[in-house]
This record gives structure tokens, sequence and C-alpha cells, in this order.
């Protein structure tokens, strides 16, 4: 399970609002540039250069590979041409030089868990688009550049779609709770629903002014003859796609109802999977691949 960081001091005390766009940041902002540079330095000086007799020589490979070039010898602080190179990278570099740092050590057996633990926590802190891979051995997206940019279409289209409410501003909401710097599981979860909600009212409970997800569920499941999709279906039930992805958000949902057991919030990896369930059956419902038919 994900542990949701705590808000800032400011925001919990009202003193100022979160921010609207607080991760997660692509390339390097200007607050993960510093620690990165300070893991490189780290890195560089306690563990690679140890392994050699010609200090150098792990450092020029860097380099030569990602086509850095090598800053001139200062008199006046101790490292090579190589290391500095290195450690000042910024922007898009620095994010190479830390990604092929780490496939070096992969590569040269030098297994450091602290370390790569230590970078994780500051990616992870930092509200950072890139984490460590499960190999240790380089970066990955933390969300593949497509499923995140089909996302975020999605938001634009329905945004202008007069049939699909606030469904816009839900998911909008609904990702930045799930991936933003402060993550919200129980809210990220519920705008997805809600965001369904929206996008799907105007088709399948339209003269329902009280219409939930359930209630939709509910219709589907009495008049599902009045529902088709752009997606033909075998056994003769278009809409079965859609109520099986409308089912499984609306009953994955744990926290809406309380009772004498303790409730029980979703996760954050349940409220992320929600979000991109949730854009997809908005997308759907918005672009008129749902209908219901005379």
């Amino acid at each position: 399970m994900t542990t949701t960081p705590r808000p800032r001091f400011s925001v919990r005390a009202g003193l100022t609002a979160a921010a609207e766009h607080d991760g997660p940041f692509e390339d390097v902002p200007g607050h993960l540039q510093g620690p990165l540079q300070e893991w490189v330095q780290f890195t560089l000086e306690d563990e690679i250069l140890g392994e050699y007799d010609d200090v150098d020589a792990g450092m020029r490979t860097l380099c030569l590979s990602l086509r850095i070039v090598a800053k001139p010898k200062s008199p006046h602080r101790v490292g090579s041409k190589y290391f500095w190179a290195l450690v000042e990278a910024i922007g898009p570099q620095l994010l190479d030089v830390v990604d092929a740092v780490l496939a070096y050590k992969a590569r040269i057996g030098m297994e450091d868990p602290d370390s790569t633990h230590q970078l994780s926590c500051i990616l992870d802190e930092a509200g950072s688009a890139y984490r460590v891979n499960e190999a240790g051995d380089g970066l990955e997206e933390r969300v593949t550049p497509g499923v995140r940019d089909a996302v975020r279409r999605t938001i634009a289209d329905v945004a202008g779609a007069p049939t699909a409410g606030s469904a816009a501003d839900h998911l909008a909401t609904a990702w930045q709770a799930a991936y933003g710097r402060s993550p919200d599981p129980v809210r990220a979860y519920s705008e997805s629903i809600k965001a369904v909600e929206s996008a799907a009212h105007a088709v399948i409970q339209p003269n329902n002014a009280k219409a939930t997800l359930g209630t939709m569920l509910g219709e589907i499941k009495n008049a599902r003859h009045k529902f088709t999709t752009a997606i033909p279906s075998p056994a003769g039930d278009p809409i079965a796609p859609v109520e099986t992805m409308m089912r499984a958000l609306w009953e994955g949902q744990t926290s809406r109802h309380g009772a004498q057991s303790g409730t029980v919030p979703e996760t954050l990896e349940a409220a992320r999977a929600g979000v991109h369930l949730a854009a997809t059956l908005v997308q759907w419902f918005a672009s008129g691949a749902v209908v219901r038919t005379p």
C-alpha cells in the first residue's frame, strides 16, 4: 500500500490553498534539482570512485555515452572534469545522468539498496513523474506518457461537451488527488465516480435528477435492450462491457458507506486504477460510443 504524504501545514491550517498543479512533475523542477545532484555526487564519490585505479574511467564512460562535455578542471575544488560535468547536469540531462548511474552500477555489480531507496524517496517526495524501476537499474515513467496524455485529452474534450456536465472538472480533480504531491485516495476515487455519473447521466438516466452510478446500473439491468455501444458484442449484449466497468468502479469504492465495522478507505493503488477506469468511461459516454436507442 502506498503511503499518503501529509499535506503542508499552511494548507491544513487554511492559510494557503493547495497548489493547482502539485505533481506529477515532468522534467526536473527547481525543488528537485538540488537533491538529485546531491544524490549523483554522493553516489559518484562514495561508490563508483572507489572501484577504479583510474578514478576517471567510469565517469569518463558515462560522459561519453551521454554526450556530456567535460568541464574545465578547477584548482579550487576536488574532483575531475568528468565528475563535475555529471554532478552539475540540469534538466532532462540530469535525469539522463541519474538513469545512467543506476544502469552503470547494475552493470558492474555494485548493488546498494540504501542508495537506490534514497533515490526512490527523493523522487516520490518531490512528486516526480519518474521513479526507479523494479530492477533498480534505471528510471521509468511513473505514468506512461500515452496514458497521461489520453487522460488529459479526455478532460479537454469533455470540457466542451454540454451533455457531459461537470465530468471534466471531476476527472481533473481525481487525477490531481491520485497523482499530486499530497495524494488523497478517497477523494480521487469519489471524484472518479462523480466524473462517470456526470458523463453518463444524459445517456442512462436523463430524467432522474438524483441519478447515481448505482441507480444507473439498475437502469441498465432493467432495460439493457435500450442501450448499445460502438463495440459489437458476440453475445448480443452490447452494453455488457460498459456495465462491467461501471460496476467495478461502483463496487470497488470501500469508503462510500459507514457501518458497525470500520470504514476502509481506498488504497492509492485502487484510486489510481479508478481514475483510469473513469477516464475510459467518461470518454465513451462523451464521444457517443454509448447511446440510448429509441
